[in-house]
């Protein structure tokens, strides 16, 4: 389907925990990006590693239009629930210690003491921690997210195995991230990148893996979290995930580059991103990153105006970028808005960099606008401050007014953009070192 030319499903989904993916399925079946068949038979493959055994036989039946369900299913279904009563009861001495308040009262941030009091108090040991652990991950399998999330936090709590903590935060992560509590999502990412960029990993590839892993996690929190569009240029813009973008992830471009577009306040590092954006056009390109080029790499107005229109359907079937939001009794894209409006103003400033006389009728051509739209749009940022120009209306033209650079404002960006290359350098010097001492 030519909807689907620009989907990056097949690209995101590799890098998703699997009942990650599910929202980005039904995005793409509300859209209708694929045939519904073929959504379904995704859905139901991806079911059958998890224990959500009866939302699997509501697709089987969906699909195959019966009632039936295969003897694998109603066996599966069995097994689940007998599992799950098992490390119910496994567990409970645990689970019941921890809903009762006073005797939490007791634990306290020493996880050895905590142990030793556990064992001598209430004869819990190792064995019910794991089976704490196996608990939530099953809770999790079936789609209980609000249990998981709670017992991998008090596990985390008690776990004193570093590399099974972290296993437990990325599921506490997932399970924050499917229930969109966005807030409490957001500082379990925070806390995760803090863990990837301290912990030495047995290989720099498991590093840059789990980085990739947490940029792809990230997208949902970024893209409805209220600060989440400065929040991602602040991650994916640092050096290190910058380079593992480049290496191994670079159709997270597009989230990068729309941010960067839609960001009100214009970033220092946008110069130096829009040079990424024109390295990267043989590995990745799509209308959003064509777009930029067009309008600072090779100044084709033309060009960056047939891209908006292409850039509008990329916002509208992208499960992050084209999220719905009612209002009265209409569904609207906010992000498809703020998008459009804002590159019309980077097509604009560009234009006016490089004329000092412009046509309105032209301009408008430009902007995809009708003269007398393109007339008021031009009036408001003059009225906003957003432009130095004056409106000819007898000749139909926009007069820019001579802007000369200040001195030493340009000194104040050269001496910034040479300490950070300098830190930068020292860095990488710095980790060279360590890395060759560690050996």
């Amino acid at each position: 389907m030519a909807m689907s030319k620009y989907d990056l499903t097949p690209r995101i989904a590799p890098n998703l925990d699997r009942h990650l993916v599910f929202p980005l399925l039904e995005f793409t079946q509300e859209r209708e990006l694929y045939p519904n068949d073929q959504i379904l038979k995704a859905k139901i493959e991806l079911l059958n590693n998890t224990n959500m055994v009866d939302y699997a036989m509501d697709i089987h039946k969906s699909l195959y239009h019966t009632e039936d369900v295969p003897q694998d299913m109603v066996d599966r279904r069995v097994e689940v629930v007998a599992r799950l009563k098992s490390l119910e009861e496994a567990a409970a001495p645990l689970v019941t210690f921890l809903q009762n308040p006073n005797a939490v009262q007791e634990l306290r941030a020493d996880k050895q003491y905590n142990l030793q009091m556990l064992n001598e108090r209430y004869q819990i040991g190792p064995e019910q921690i794991e089976a704490l652990y196996q608990y939530a991950k099953f809770q999790f399998e079936c789609g209980n997210y609000s249990g998981a999330a709670d017992y991998l936090y008090q596990y985390r709590a008690l776990c004193t195995n570093a590399e099974r903590s972290l296993s437990a935060l990325w599921g506490k992560l997932a399970a924050e991230i499917l229930m969109q509590n966005w807030d409490i999502a957001l500082d379990e990412l925070n806390r995760l990148k803090e863990i990837i960029d301290s912990k030495n990993f047995a290989s720099s590839l498991n590093q840059v893996q789990s980085r990739i892993w947490l940029m792809h996690w990230s997208l949902f929190i970024f893209f409805n979290h209220d600060n989440g569009r400065t929040q991602i240029i602040d991650l994916f813009n640092q050096d290190k995930y910058l380079n593992a973008i480049q290496t191994n992830a670079p159709h997270l471009l597009r989230y990068l580059a729309t941010a960067f577009i839609v960001n009100k306040k214009r970033r220092p590092q946008f110069k130096e991103f829009i040079k990424v954006i024109q390295q990267e056009q043989h590995s990745f390109s799509d209308p959003i990153t064509e777009f930029l080029a067009c309008v600072y790499v090779n100044f084709d107005f033309d060009g960056a105006q047939k891209k908006m229109k292409e850039c509008e359907d990329v916002i509208m079937n992208d499960p992050f970028l084209g999220k719905r939001v009612e209002e009265s009794n209409y569904t609207v894209v906010p992000l498809k808005d703020e998008f459009l409006e804002n590159a019309r103003l980077f097509i604009f400033e560009t234009y006016c960099r490089i004329h000092e006389r412009i046509d309105v009728g032209v301009l408008a051509e430009k902007l995809n606008l009708n003269y007398e739209d393109a007339e008021r749009w031009i009036l408001n940022l003059i009225r906003t401050s957003k432009l130095d120009a004056k409106i000819n209306t007898q000749t139909g033209t926009v007069v820019m007014e001579p802007n000369h650079p200040n001195v030493y404002e340009q000194l104040i960006d050269h001496t910034k953009g040479l300490s950070g290359r300098t830190y930068k350098l020292v860095s990488q010097l710095l980790e060279h070192a360590q890395a060759q001492a560690a050996r």
